[in-house]
């Protein structure tokens, strides 16, 4: 006799995440964003960690806002509500200045560290502009903002 659906409960969703070995945390400091070239050809498949993307990111040369490696996330969150598991992050902020922020293509999110025996594993990505397009050099002086999505920057429901 054939099995109904699998239903998983909404914490469970969260716990599986969550866990000791789950990529997402609340809170932790561990999660960057990165920004890439239009170089990078985004491969779901078999992208699995920073160094299958890093070659991509811009370049660093001329300024000091933004760095090799992207910026740390802040107030970080994992959240269940009504079955949906979210996990977010504040707005990251760079002031160009001196040359300014290279133009980009894609925002890469990982986590820097060791997860599952992966190192920098990726947890997403998104287009900067659904064009697509480069986003421009954002010019000294300038700020570059980036807000994620209401949805978050992963959502499993």
């Amino acid at each position: 006799m054939p099995a109904g659906a699998f239903v998983v409960p909404n914490l469970a969703k969260l716990n599986m995440l969550e866990g000791a070995t789950g990529i997402l945390r609340n809170g932790s400091a561990s999660y960057r964003l990165a920004l890439v070239k239009s170089t990078w050809t985004p491969a779901p498949t078999t992208n699995e960690v920073w160094a299958d993307v890093s070659a991509n990111e811009i370049a660093t040369a001329g300024q000091t806002a933004y760095v090799a490696g992207g910026a740390a996330l802040t107030a970080v969150t994992l959240a269940q509500t009504a079955g949906v598991v979210k996990f977010t992050a504040a707005a990251q902020v760079w002031t160009a200045d001196g040359t300014g922020i290279p133009a980009w293509r894609y925002g890469v999110v990982y986590y820097l560290g060791t997860l599952n025996g992966k190192i920098n594993p990726l947890v997403a990505y998104f287009l900067g502009d659904a064009t697509p397009a480069d986003i421009p050099l954002t010019t000294a002086g300038n700020t570059l903002t980036i807000t994620p999505n209401a949805s978050g920057i992963l959502s499993v429901t």
